[in-house]
């Protein structure tokens, strides 16, 4: 038989807890019959540690100790109970053990206590445990209730900063292994001039403002099958067509998105400079991408190929307020998809590609004045 812990001593007889080589004797059992009954009397738990500030080392001492007026636990309580069972109980847990009664001295006082009318030991029992089954399952369900909304708002973080196919293949340990994209179009947008605003900006003010442009683009973001991957100080990298293939609609997706935003854009306001105006510069690039997700501690969903170089290119080498993109995107929106209006910018040097044709995608705006002028 093991050895008693610490926290068994405290239902342990003293001569148990003075004499480890003894680990059970009838009268022993009758103590800790005792004990456990204060706990339901009390309904508190044994000793009342919390309340009393007391260590289990020192209850144990104070156990072991004994003496004409030993420590017990108290039987204090609000409810109305027979007060033969406090009598009862302090009889159970005499120091002389030949002084406890037997078992079936106790089964007659509490037959006698029955016969009364009286609440017994027993009834008492039985009351405690009809009230915690009552309340187990309201407590059980409002507890299930807590920890579903939890997990609801754990998922959403998650799924805020990984795909969802992505984040419940880790959730449930397994890898995600990289993944091919023939054709998705790419969407990089920066700041104009973002170095200089932030220079007039304190650091605080440059969070509030990246915070105000970021929400307005992500409730734009929302309305098309856009993935936003990253943002990068004033940067922002979107996608469509990953991680959900959708045929050949994610060029158009990219580009309603692309015409969202510099319209949105004219909406952003400075607090502490109310004078200035923020704008943008945007390029798209359709081309084939790999996808995987990179770390384990703080795991990224990256994207990897030419196609991301090309399209930060087509940003970079931008203008204010004007959507630059690619001969690919330009067939995409122009061939396949059909109804956009693009205008030849000429070429670009592409580190890797040289010299490469670009163009100027038209908003409403751009359409309607070039028609004007003619």
């Amino acid at each position: 038989m093991e050895p008693k812990t610490r926290e068994d001593l405290l239902w342990t007889a003293p001569e148990l807890a003075r004499d480890p080589t003894i680990h059970s004797t009838k009268e022993g059992d009758i103590y800790s019959f005792a004990i456990i009954c204060s706990e339901i009397i009390t309904k508190t738990q044994a000793w009342d540690l919390e309340n009393a500030n007391l260590e289990i080392d020192e209850v144990v001492y104070s156990i072991k100790k004994g003496g004409h007026n030993p420590f017990r636990p108290s039987l204090d309580t609000d409810e109305e109970i027979n007060p033969s069972l406090p009598l009862l109980v302090r009889d159970c847990w005499n120091e002389k053990p030949d002084q406890r009664p037997n078992i079936d001295q106790i089964k007659n006082i509490v037959k006698g206590l029955n016969q009364t009318g009286n609440t017994n030991l027993m009834d008492h029992v039985f009351s405690v445990l009809e009230a915690y089954a009552a309340n187990l399952e309201d407590d059980v369900q409002s507890r299930m209730k807590e920890l579903t909304e939890e997990k609801k708002r754990s998922d959403a973080l998650l799924y805020r900063m990984l795909p969802k196919q992505v984040a419940d293949r880790l959730k449930l340990g397994q890898g995600v292994e990289p993944e091919t994209f023939d054709s998705v179009t790419l969407f990089f947008s920066d700041v104009v001039s973002f170095t200089t605003l932030a220079s007039r900006c304190t650091p605080l003010q440059v969070v509030n403002l990246l915070n105000n442009l970021y929400t307005t683009f992500d409730a734009i973001i929302e309305q098309h099958d856009v993935y936003k991957v990253e943002t990068i100080g004033d940067g922002y990298l979107c996608v469509s067509g990953l991680p959900k293939r959708n045929g050949n609609e994610h060029a158009k997706e990219v580009a309603e998105m692309a015409f969202g935003l510099l319209e949105g854009i004219k909406t952003v306001r400075i607090d502490h400079l109310p004078d200035e105006r923020i704008n943008i510069r945007v390029g798209l690039h359709t081309g084939p991408v790999v996808t995987g997700v990179v770390g384990v501690t703080m795991p990224r969903y990256c994207l990897f190929g030419d196609s991301v170089n090309t399209a930060s290119k087509m940003e970079s080498n931008g203008k204010p307020g004007r959507c630059h993109i690619s001969s690919e995107t330009m067939k995409f929106l122009t061939e396949v998809i059909g109804g956009y209006k693009t205008e030849l910018r000429g070429e670009v040097m592409v580190k890797g590609k040289g010299a490469v044709e670009t163009h100027w995608l038209l908003t409403a705006e751009e359409i309607a004045l070039r028609e004007n002028n003619q």
